[in-house]
């Protein structure tokens, strides 16, 4: 996943940029939308979606749950409303972005290391 994590820049964000930070294709965020009432992006008067940072760790919650955990679209509502108000998920989420990074960094490392004996 490659996940923007400066997204402090902008307060909104475009259905593609969203798309781009979870690599996962436009229709589906507006299925998950569907799904996922707390995923709640603004409309301008011609439609377009425009996510806040707020709707965008929602999404964040969502693909963590359905993409990396493997769960149900039910599994997930279930999870979401188990941990609505608790910041437990988030917290998870947070973790395994950080490392993610972190391996990805020890692999560029260990890849250069490789070139180098």
């Amino acid at each position: 996943m490659a996940l923007n994590l400066n997204k402090e820049l902008k307060l909104y964000y475009s259905i593609s940029e969203v798309a781009k930070m979870f690599d996962v294709s436009e229709s589906l965020l507006r299925f998950w939308e569907k799904e996922f009432p707390q995923i709640n992006p603004k409309k301008s008067g011609r439609g377009v979606r425009q996510y806040t940072k707020d709707d965008i760790e929602v999404v964040r919650t969502v693909y963590h749950y359905v993409k990396e955990r493997g769960m149900t679209l039910e599994g997930a509502r279930q999870m979401m409303k188990r941990d609505k108000g608790n910041d437990s998920a988030s917290k998870q989420i947070e973790v395994i972005d950080r490392l993610k990074a972190i391996r990805d960094e020890l692999q560029a490392i260990n890849k250069e290391f490789s070139s180098l004996v």
